[in-house]
């Protein structure tokens, strides 16, 4: 993906800077970031919890996540469906199809203020501050 991200910015002659890191570890100084975006990432990440402190650790006092994830769904039999083809998938794609991502935002010490399903309940835009 950063090869393609390269490529684009090329394309659009934008000056960027791109930095594989991990999310559970960043290497960035305390509040160095106005806003923190993430798409489908929280469901391979393998301590949510974590990455989502690390993300609050870097964003600036008022800053905002925003957030494109699929979840558990809270519907009981899908939510169950989901829990035991959980194994299956991690195996397959090594994605977690089961996590409950809202409830690790505010676990991680954010405010969630938005959170919106575009897809039944399991794809949420989800948008959240730092509490501090």
């Amino acid at each position: 993906m950063l090869d393609r991200a390269k490529i684009k910015a090329e394309q659009l002659n934008k000056k960027v800077s791109l930095e594989l890191m991990d999310v559970q570890h960043l290497n960035f100084p305390d509040e160095s970031f106005d806003a923190v975006i993430t798409t489908c990432v929280f469901c391979s990440v393998p301590d949510p919890l974590k990455g989502l402190m690390e993300i609050r650790r870097v964003l600036k006092r008022g800053g905002e996540l925003i957030m494109l994830e699929h979840v558990r769904s809270n519907v009981k039999v899908l939510g169950r469906v989901m829990d035991m083809l959980n194994p299956l998938v991690v195996g397959l794609y090594g994605a977690n199809i089961n996590r409950n991502t809202v409830e690790n935002v505010k676990k991680a010490g954010f405010d969630v203020y938005y959170e919106k399903n575009l897809a039944l309940d399991i794809v949420k835009l989800i948008k959240a501050r730092p509490i501090k």
